[in-house]
């Protein structure tokens, strides 16, 4: 699939440096960002490092019992099998789940990992399976429980999913019954327009979501409809079942908490020496795990031996907290310090794909990776994409805008484009008048002032509201010339809501919905064939 690079703002700093190789990031990470050079070191690197992970023959039966249920396809079951051969490596990344798979960006993500998977098996020629990992352990259920897709006019609406969840319990443990999925597929039911592949796709996600009983299994049954032909294996960090194979894992954390703790603050310093921005929190006193309590997800502390939360609902010695791990391994779970160890703990990672948020923090890491007998894996930065289609695309070239016009002008060139279709200046004429008005007004306030001291406030009164009364006659002036040109206006809007909604990238608010209902999967697997770089450029892409 052919697409033009455009530049796209980033919101981090050292991710853009590690993109760019440049010295002050490099020296964060273990690898450089163009992988091939350090592929087979990697490779070589986890043959030697086997005995360091959970033993791949009981990850290989989970995740055969885990994706039957939500991810039954042949091409899975065979990529689990070649996983469970001794000399298999995985390409690996994640997300949490979100409300009909989330904004564009998820999907993009998937792509990179198969799309990466099927490079380095080629370059090493041994079986590298793709795996997507869900972060169901997440507790933020105002973050996941709605997406957005156009109205008719373009104009984004939110889809939400009906009902308040007022704790932080993970979001695999939310139970969502079958009439708040009904309520959400009844509004994407009503967004999307008639095509051709709207039954089948309404079809599908009703089927997905009536099997559904909580957020992550519809989300990963989403992922499963899109990506399970392509040998995508898909993993619950939540799941109980996952939670007793690492329960080893969490116990190291634990006892090498202290070590660990001294390794991110290590990390935080380079991260700040090297001119960075803190990229996550490294609290002096964090423990890096959270504890699910009564429901609740708690971020443990560590202070004077003792384990314990903010609020002091929960306190444990650290023999205690080993005895809690050993009867009740599903309580524990990774923060996004730890979680990088988890994955290398579990899985034989050759490369993990990141967003531009993930490769700062992953850059508080490194120390911590060695200190856990580990070694940071190669990172890369996800497939990153805005879909331009032949409506706007014309719209563009009939007012002269740019990708770049869009991204960071606007407004302002919208402005201009109207000043331009007008020979009548509003600004200008009601500016003449308001000084030709104030012109012989003011001296008549002057004079009238001197005849009796009150008509002086009564004048200014009056003054004021006159004022008043010509700044709303030029309101109406410009709404009229907008309401003259609303077509027009309308195809500016159409522009910045495909590109740019709420001036937010189109990947990071646009839901998959609109793009399959309109073009169907096939672009999915053109993304997928397409892709072998990942060197975190934008592209701009027609369908």
């Amino acid at each position: 699939m052919n697409g033009i690079t455009e530049a796209l703002r980033s919101g981090s700093r050292l991710a853009e440096d590690y993109i760019c190789s440049r010295d002050a990031a490099r020296g964060l990470y273990e690898y450089d960002i163009r992988w091939e050079s350090g592929l087979q070191a990697r490779a070589e690197w986890l043959d030697q490092s086997e005995n360091t992970r959970i033993d791949r023959r009981d990850l290989a039966e989970y995740l055969r019992i885990y994706n039957k249920r939500v991810n039954d396809h042949g091409e899975v079951h065979a990529s689990i099998t070649r996983l469970a051969e001794q000399d298999a490596l995985v390409v690996t990344g994640g997300q949490q789940s979100g409300l009909l798979t989330g904004p564009l960006f998820v999907i993009y993500k998937a792509a990179s990992v198969v799309a990466a998977a099927r490079e380095a098996e080629e370059r090493l020629q041994r079986p590298v399976v793709p795996l997507f990992w869900i972060a169901g352990e997440d507790h933020d259920w105002d973050e996941v429980n709605h997406t957005y897709l156009p109205d008719h006019l373009g104009d984004m609406k939110k889809v939400k999913l009906q009902g308040r969840f007022a704790g932080r319990d993970s979001v695999s443990n939310v139970h969502v019954d079958t009439q708040q999925w009904m309520n959400v597929l009844e509004q994407v039911e009503h967004l999307l327009p008639d095509t051709i592949h709207k039954p089948g796709l309404m079809k599908c996600i009703t089927e997905i979501h009536q099997s559904s009983s909580n957020l992550s299994d519809a989300f990963a049954r989403m992922i499963s409809a899109l990506f399970a032909s392509s040998g995508l294996v898909l993993m619950d960090a939540s799941d109980p079942d996952l939670r007793r194979l690492e329960q080893p894992v969490f116990e190291r954390l634990i006892r090498k908490n202290e070590v660990l703790r001294s390794a991110y603050t290590q990390g935080a310093s380079l991260v700040q020496q090297a001119g960075y921005a803190m990229p996550a929190e490294v609290a002096e006193d964090g423990a890096n795990l959270f504890y699910i309590h009564e429901g609740t997800r708690l971020l443990l502390l560590l202070k004077d031996g003792l384990y314990s939360d903010r609020k002091g609902l929960v306190s444990f010695s650290e023999e205690r907290l080993l005895q809690e791990l050993g009867e009740h391994p599903e309580r524990f779970s990774n923060n996004v310090l730890t979680r990088p160890l988890m994955q290398d703990s579990v899985l034989p990672v050759a490369a993990v794909i990141l967003g531009q948020g993930e490769i700062a923090y992953w850059g508080l890491t490194r120390e911590a990776f060695r200190q856990f007998g580990l070694q940071m894996p190669i990172l890369l930065p996800r497939l990153s994409f805005t879909i331009m289609e032949d409506i706007h695309h014309k719209h563009m070239k009939q007012y002269g805008l740019s990708f770049q016009d869009v991204q960071y002008h606007m407004e302002e060139k919208k402005e201009q484009w109207l000043a331009q279709q007008e020979t009548f200046q509003v600004d200008e004429q009601f500016d003449k008048v308001q000084e030709a008005f104030l012109d012989l007004y003011g001296p008549l306030l002057d004079e009238i002032a001197e005849i009796h001291p009150g008509l002086e406030r009564i004048g200014d009164t009056n003054l004021s509201k006159i004022n008043e009364q010509m700044q709303y006659l030029k309101q109406q002036t410009h709404k009229a010339i907008e309401d003259k040109h609303n077509v027009s206006l309308r195809h500016w809007n159409g522009i910045q809501n495909s590109l740019f909604p709420t001036g937010k990238p189109q990947e990071r608010v646009h839901n998959a919905l609109f793009y399959l209902n309109r073009y169907g999967t096939e672009w999915i697997d053109e993304l997928i064939k397409a892709s072998s770089e990942f060197l975190g450029e934008h592209k701009v892409i027609a369908l």
